[in-house]
C-alpha cells in the first residue's frame, strides 16, 4: 500500500475516533443534565404539594424496581400495621420536612446526583436512563441514605419481608 494512503486511512480513523469521544463526552453531558432535571422536578413537585402526593413524588418518578420494592412496604404496613421505612422523608433527610430551604443539585464523581440541602446533610439519587439526547429520560433507580451507601431499595426489601 502506498504511503500517502496509509497516511489518509490513519487520518480517517483519527477523526472517527476523535468524533466518537466528542460524541461520548456530549451524550454523557446530556445524561447528567438530564437526570438532574429529573430530581430538581421531583423536589419542585414536592415543594408545590408539601409532601402530600398520593402515590409520593418518590414512588411517581421511581422506576419499575424501586417502585417494587416501595409497593412491598406499602403492602407489609397493610398487612401488620406497622412501618417497615426508614422512618423518615429520605428527599428531605428529616421527620418533618422545611419545603422552603435551598438546596443545591450537582452530579458526583460516581454519576449520583447528589442534592445538598440547606440544613447541611447530603441526599443521593441513582437514575436509570433511556433514550437519547434531547429525548432521553430517567427515574429515579434508588436512594442512597448515607455515607456508607445504604440503599433505599435494599432496605425495603430486606426489612419489608
Amino acid at each position: 500500500m502506498p504511503k500517502h494512503y496509509s497516511l489518509t486511512l490513519l487520518t480517517m480513523v483519527l477523526i472517527a475516533t476523535n468524533s466518537a469521544i466528542a460524541d461520548t463526552a456530549e451524550s454523557a453531558q446530556t445524561y447528567a443534565a438530564t437526570k438532574i432535571t429529573t430530581i430538581s422536578e421531583m423536589y419542585q413537585r414536592d415543594v408545590s404539594n408539601q409532601g402530600m402526593d398520593n402515590p409520593t413524588v418518590l414512588q411517581q418518578y421511581a422506576d419499575p424496581d424501586l417502585q417494587a420494592a416501595m409497593q412491598i412496604e406499602q403492602d407489609y404496613f397493610d398487612k401488620e400495621q406497622i412501618s417497615c421505612h426508614v422512618g423518615y422523608d429520605v428527599l428531605w433527610d428529616s421527620q418533618d420536612p422545611d419545603y422552603t430551604q435551598d438546596k443545591q443539585f450537582s452530579m458526583t464523581d460516581q454519576g449520583l446526583v447528589q442534592v445538598s440541602l440547606a440544613h447541611g446533610s447530603n441526599v443521593y439519587y441513582e437514575l436509570s436512563c433511556g433514550g437519547i439526547d434531547d429525548k432521553a429520560s430517567c427515574r429515579v433507580a434508588d436512594v442512597i441514605l448515607d455515607k456508607d451507601g445504604k440503599s433505599l431499595r435494599k432496605h425495603l426489601l430486606e426489612t419489608c419481608r
